[in-house]
């Protein structure tokens, strides 16, 4: 299978790379799947949302036997999802239920020995939320294990584990339940007095309202948060061990800073673990944070190289003794990973905000850095030890995953599991023979695969979505790349239409993704689905501001927003205009967040498109800044806050060119989204009907920035139909119901 070679030359020209690959999977159009899509089935419909599995977190058992992972469902009745534990034999078979279809689990993780099988879930009586399976013994009933970790890493005797964890006894936290006493303790916790406010209730009985004196009141996902009621205080990150024999945990650092990533080496001898470069105190890296926001944003400043965190080895014979540095590498370094030897150590580092993280090996013990990924133009994610020394690695390579194998001494790459999909959950077992992940295409909903270290008998061992796939025809779609302005090369994809008939044409939605530096790419979605199972063509990119290209790419909008990205979006535009099966005179566009952002401006600069769809939307920089829960995401982009360079907040805010607009547009937001709050849809609502646009605005109730991805299904799906009416009324001249609008309606 590996006999022939082949050389393949990565998308786009920033920092090209070579890299030697298998022909046989770099060439795969899809993943190794015998269940194909029916090409006679009928179309998806919002409604078989509620259909869908979605499987992930995959565990595979050390011995590589079985593969635990969680499986989420929808109870449409309950406007619910619901997750439970399921384990499936890694030889093949029928994958079996381990958790009560009564509760939720998730994430599912095994003990060092494979006896016990862990989860998280929140159960009446329970004291945290892991609970654990027997796996050596007959089914039971979950339980709470005392006196046993069951997190953290151990050495290859197994006779203990080591974590990092802050200790509960340290601190307790400000913000929460009021002190015995407290003349306030029985008001809502946002509506107590924070530390340092000058005002007070008059009655506390009597004021039920929100009492704010610090930035952070509020979190997307979370919502209110109360500000502290005392001084800042801080749970330090300390090192621990227990053993698994029933004996207590042991403390073994007590220090003002905190252990970030700690893994103990596989002799037991070492820890290594991710600390401030100084060991400064958690308090006083607090502290220069806090006094940097406060000033004036400076560029040089921003972007300088830092050495803001390095590795620590501690010897476990000496806990007491002071840590020892490695090396002093330039960047943050991060997620260690010992090598089967105890003599080196592979880590990940980036010299800069704006730089590639970049994987890495140094000698444990006289500090020698050997950098794996330099010049390579993409950036490593999930990555472990192989037995004879390599490394395996995933990495997002534009719209696919893929996972490589490295020669730690050369850096040589090769690409072992691959094809046109996206990949995630890397699991592999004790001896690396075996990995187990989750894979998803175009037109395949999630399941659980595995396959051989070098990517060797790859097999899927779930079929969740498989009685859907028999009846639903997924839209599949063609890939393409273009150049664009200097010279960049951006890749597009255009999804067929269901029914599609040669010579026929049909309308195009646009899709803009969110971010900026998300991605779309070579996964099933559903709100594509749903666009395609209308009839009409779908068409999305990664414009430059991307993630999935490299640093460079991904950061080269800076301050540019809706300049060189707008022409990377419309040259897509006119490529797929051009087809003779494409209706160029019935195209939406339609995105949300950043994707909303640019839907907006799109509107305010080409008449090009019939319909236009906003979601999560900012349409006023200067109100999103004062409103937002991420104030730093401009701060950083456009170089500053606004007072600092309101020239460029002002310039790139689509409300100043608003009465350009003349695209019906619906908007589409939720009453609780602290990211894209409220304010910025309201204002283009309003300007929009005041000029009489046609305009729609629908809010979304207990919903917050990712109702589209995690929102409450009823909701979820009522937003997956708005949009498909929407568009199919404007594009395609049909009412909600699906009959033929007339001339004299809107």
């Amino acid at each position: 299978m590996f006999g022939m070679m082949q050389i393949r030359r990565y998308l786009l020209p920033a920092v090209a790379c070579t890299v030697v690959v298998p022909m046989a999977l770099s060439t795969a159009p899809r993943a190794l799947d015998a269940q194909q899509t029916s090409a006679t089935g009928r179309a998806f419909t919002p409604n078989d949302w509620y259909k869908l599995s979605t499987v992930g977190s995959p565990a595979i058992s050390p011995d590589g036997r079985r593969v635990a992972f969680t499986v989420t469902t929808v109870k449409e009745r309950e406007n619910k999802r619901h997750s439970e534990v399921w384990v499936v034999p890694a030889a093949g078979g029928d994958p079996v239920r381990y958790t009560s279809p009564s509760t939720e689990s998730s994430d599912p993780s095994w003990s060092a020995d494979g006896k016990y099988l862990f989860f998280r879930s929140q159960r009446a009586a329970g004291r945290g939320n892991t609970w654990a399976l027997r796996m050596d013994a007959p089914s039971g009933e979950a339980f709470q294990l005392e006196n046993y970790p069951t997190s953290g890493t151990t050495p290859r005797n197994g006779a203990f584990a080591v974590w990092s964890e802050a200790d509960s006894d340290s601190a307790a936290r400000s913000d929460s339940t009021a002190r015995e006493g407290d003349l306030f303790a029985r008001m809502q916790a946002t509506a107590r007095p924070p530390f340092s406010s000058v005002t007070q209730p008059v009655e506390p009985a009597r004021f039920d309202g929100r009492h704010v004196v610090d930035i952070g009141y509020k979190r997307n996902g979370i919502g209110f948060v109360a500000n502290p009621r005392e001084a800042r205080t801080y749970r330090v990150a300390q090192l621990w061990r227990q053993g698994f024999d029933g004996s207590a945990k042991q403390r073994l650092t007590n220090a003002p800073y905190s252990h970030r990533s700690a893994v103990v080496s596989p002799d037991g001898r070492r820890v290594v673990f991710v600390a401030d470069a100084q060991l400064r105190a958690d308090s006083v890296v607090q502290a220069e944070r806090d006094s940097l926001a406060m000033l004036p944003y400076d560029r040089a400043r921003e972007e300088e190289q830092r050495n803001e965190s390095d590795l620590f080895v501690l010897d476990l014979a000496n806990p007491t003794a002071a840590p020892r540095r490695i090396a002093e590498v330039p960047g943050t370094e991060n997620s260690p990973v010992w090598s089967p030897d105890s003599r080196r150590i592979a880590f990940t580092h980036n010299r800069s905000r704006t730089s590639n993280n970049t994987l890495a090996i140094i000698d444990a013990t006289s500090g020698a850095v050997t950098t794996l990924t330099g010049d390579w133009q993409y950036e490593p994610q999930d990555y472990t030890w192989m037995n004879d020394g390599r490394l395996a690695m995933a990495a997002t390579v534009g719209g696919s995953t893929a996972m490589f194998t490295i020669d730690a001494r050369s850096g040589q790459m090769q690409e072992v599991i691959a094809g046109r999909r996206r990949l995630s959950g890397f699991s592999f077992d004790d001896a690396r023979r075996r990995v187990a992940y989750v894979s998803t295409s175009l037109d395949q909903p999630t399941e659980l695969y595995i396959a051989d270290i070098d990517g060797r008998n790859e097999r899927k061992l779930t079929a969740f979505n498989d009685s859907l796939n028999k009846v639903i025809a997924w839209a599949d779609a063609e890939r393409f790349v273009y150049p664009s302005v200097g010279g960049l090369e951006i890749e597009g994809w255009l999804m067929k239409p269901h029914g599609y008939e040669p010579g026929k044409k049909y309308p195009l939605v646009f899709y803009i993704h969110g971010g900026p530096h998300s991605a779309y790419g070579e996964n099933w979605f559903d709100e594509f689905q749903n666009i395609a199972g209308a009839g009409m063509w779908v068409l999305f990119t990664n414009p430059r501001g991307s993630s999935g290209y490299g640093a460079d790419f991904t950061y080269s909008t800076r301050g540019r927003w809706g300049m060189e990205d707008y022409e990377d979006l419309m040259k897509a535009v006119d490529i797929a205009a051009a087809r003779p099966d494409v209706d160029s005179t019935r195209m939406g566009v339609t995105g949300g967040s950043y994707g909303g952002f640019m839907t907006a401006w799109i509107t305010t600069k080409t008449d090009r498109f019939k319909a236009a769809q906003a979601d999560r939307m900012i349409s006023n920089w200067w109100s999103w800044y004062g409103s937002s829960d991420a104030q730093g995401l401009t701060e950083f982009e456009f170089y500053g806050k606004p007072w600092e360079n309101p020239a460029l907040y002002d310039t790139l805010a689509p409300i100043r060119y608003v009465d350009r607009v003349k695209t019906p547009t619906l908007i589409v937001q939720s009453e609780e989204d602290h990211r894209t709050p409220m304010t910025d849809a309201e204002q283009w609502f309003t300007a929009l009907r005041k000029r009489d646009v046609p305009v729609e605005f629908v809010r979304y109730p207990r919903s917050n920035h990712d109702l589209s991805r995690t929102g409450e299904p009823w909701l979820l799906v009522d937003r997956l139909g708005r949009l498909r009416q929407w568009f199919g009324y404007w594009l395609k001249d049909e009412m909600p119901d699906g009959k033929p609008r007339v001339a004299t309606e809107r």
